[in-house]
C-alpha cells in the first residue's frame, strides 16, 4: 500500500470537483443520450471499439472525464494534452511515445483539451498518427467542429455533442457530494434539495461551478457539535442574491420572457426594458432573450418592418460576442426598436394556416409545370412541360399556376396596412390583378382556338 509522504497535501484540501470525478459511466452525470445502456458511445465503450472522436459541448460537463473513463475501461494509456500550453516540438514528443507503445501492443488515447485552439499546422500533425493508429484522438471543444478543426482531422473522428447538465441531474451530483465519503460523507452537512437546487440553478449547466459552490457553500457554514449547516445566508452571500429570486426553468422564467413579450406586443418599450432587466439581473441566460426577440421580429412585426429582424439578429449576434453585462444595453437597443416599430401577425398567421393544410393534405402532388426535369424519363413524363420563367418576360411576372389543384386560390398571407407592409399589400394587389387579366386573357385565347 502506498504511504502518504509528510510533504503531501492531505486529501480533503484537493478540490470537491476534483475528488469526485466520475470512475465509471454509471457515475457519470448527464449525456443519458450517448452513455446510457444500448446507446451509441456506450456500446463503443463496451465492445472496445474506441475511434478517434471530438466531444463537442459547453464547459463544465464531463468532457475530460468521460476521455479518461473510456481510456480505463478500454485499458489503454491516457494521455492529458492541452491545446494552450503545447505546441508542434510538444506533440511530436508525445506521437513517437504513443508510436513506441503501439509497437508493443499498447494503444494511446490522445486527449487534446480546447482543440480548437491549435492551428492548421498543429492540427494536422495529429493525421499521420491518427491513420496509422498509433493514437485514438479525443478532442474536446466548446466551439463548433465545423468551424474550427481542419477538415482532414474531422474527417477522422466521430463528433458527440455533449449538453449543459440540467438542474435535476446537477441536483443528483450535489447530493451525492454530500453524501459520498471522497466529498462530504464524512461529516455531517445540513443542507435542504431546495438549496442544492439553487445551487444547481446558479451553476447554470456546469458540474465543475456547482461543486465549487457547493464546497464553498459547506466550508463557509456553521459547525455546532460536529454538524455543520448550511443556511439561507450563507448561500445567499455564496451565490448572490439573484439566483435566489430566480428560477430558470420555473413558473416565474415563463412569467417574466411573457411579460417581455406582450410588453413589446403592446407598444410599450418601458414596461419591456423593465421586464427584461428582470429576467437579465436574475441571471437569464442573454442569448436565450436574444432568441426570443428574433422569433417576436418575424412573429409580431414582420412585413411591417423587415428591419426589425436584422436589429434582432444583429442583437444576438453582439450578445454572443460580448456577453454580459456589456451585452444588457445591445439587448435594450433591440428590445426598444421592437417595442415601437408597426406591428403585423401577418407572416404568423400564414404558415399557421398553411401548415394546417400542409398537414391534411402531406400528398397533393407537385404541379407538373414546376417539377424538375433532369433526366430524359422525367421529359418523357412531362415533369417542367410549359415552365415559364419569370425572368424572361417584361414584367418579371407569369400566370403560371404554383400551388396544387385542391388549393388553387387559397390564401395564406394577408398582409396588414401597417408599416411597410402598406406597400407589400399595395404590391400582391397589383400582382394579383395582373395574374387574373393574364388567365383571362390565355382562356380567351383557348376558347377562341377551338374548332
Amino acid at each position: 500500500m502506498r504511504q502518504q509522504s509528510f510533504f503531501e497535501s492531505d486529501p480533503q484540501d484537493i478540490p470537491l470537483a476534483t475528488r469526485l470525478r466520475p470512475r465509471t459511466l454509471e457515475e457519470f452525470a448527464g449525456q443519458r443520450h450517448l452513455i446510457g445502456e444500448g446507446k451509441v458511445l456506450y456500446n463503443i465503450i463496451a465492445q472496445d471499439r474506441v475511434t478517434s472522436m471530438i466531444f463537442w459541448g459547453p464547459p463544465g460537463v464531463g468532457k475530460t472525464t468521460l476521455a479518461r473513463i473510456i481510456a480505463g475501461q478500454t485499458k489503454s494509456n491516457f494521455i492529458n494534452f492541452s491545446a494552450v500550453t503545447s505546441g508542434i516540438k510538444e506533440i511530436k514528443e508525445v506521437m513517437n511515445e504513443a508510436e513506441q507503445a503501439r509497437r508493443l501492443g499498447e494503444r494511446t488515447i490522445l486527449f487534446v483539451d480546447e482543440i480548437h485552439r491549435f492551428n492548421k499546422a498543429q492540427q494536422d500533425a495529429f493525421l499521420p498518427y491518427v491513420e496509422r493508429g498509433s493514437i485514438v484522438l479525443i478532442g474536446a471543444t466548446t466551439e463548433n467542429p465545423s468551424f474550427e478543426v481542419n477538415a482532414a482531422l474531422l474527417s477522422r473522428c466521430k463528433v458527440f455533442v455533449l449538453n449543459a447538465l440540467t438542474t435535476e441531474e446537477l441536483t443528483g451530483l450535489l447530493r451525492r457530494a454530500v453524501e459520498d465519503e471522497r466529498g462530504f460523507g464524512r461529516e455531517t452537512v445540513e443542507i435542504t434539495d431546495e438549496m442544492l437546487s439553487m445551487i444547481a440553478n446558479f451553476a447554470n449547466g456546469d458540474a465543475r461551478t456547482a461543486l465549487g459552490t457547493l464546497e464553498m457553500v459547506v466550508l463557509n457554514a456553521p459547525r455546532e457539535n460536529g454538524v455543520i449547516t448550511v443556511t439561507p445566508a450563507i448561500l445567499e452571500q455564496c451565490i448572490s442574491r439573484k439566483s435566489l429570486l430566480y428560477d430558470k426553468n420555473g413558473e416565474e422564467h415563463y412569467n417574466l420572457i411573457s411579460a417581455l413579450h406582450k410588453s413589446m406586443r403592446n407598444s410599450d418599450p418601458d414596461a419591456a426594458v423593465y421586464w427584461l432587466a428582470r429576467m437579465l439581473e436574475a441571471g437569464e441566460d442573454p442569448l436565450y432573450v436574444a432568441r426570443r426577440l428574433i422569433r417576436f421580429a418575424s412573429e409580431d412585426i414582420g412585413m411591417a418592418d423587415s428591419r426589425a429582424l436584422e436589429i434582432a439578429t444583429a442583437a444576438y449576434q453582439a450578445s454572443h460576442f460580448i456577453g454580459m453585462p456589456e451585452c444588457s444595453v445591445t439587448l435594450t437597443h433591440a428590445v426598444v426598436y421592437l417595442s415601437v416599430a408597426p406591428k403585423s401577425n401577418a407572416l404568423y398567421m400564414a404558415y399557421e394556416s398553411a401548415a394546417k393544410d400542409a398537414q391534411k393534405m402531406l400528398a397533393e402532388p407537385v404541379p407538373l409545370v414546376i417539377r424538375n426535369a433532369p433526366t430524359g424519363l422525367m421529359k418523357e413524363l412531362h415533369y417542367g412541360e410549359g415552365y415559364q420563367y419569370a425572368h424572361d418576360t417584361e414584367e418579371k411576372l407569369t400566370a403560371m399556376q404554383c400551388l396544387p389543384d385542391s388549393l388553387v386560390g387559397r390564401k395564406y398571407y394577408v398582409p396588414t396596412t401597417q408599416g411597410s407592409e402598406a406597400r407589400v399589400k399595395a404590391r400582391i394587389e397589383q400582382i394579383e390583378a395582373w395574374k387574373a387579366r393574364a388567365r383571362a386573357g390565355q382562356d380567351a385565347g383557348e376558347s377562341g382556338s377551338k374548332p
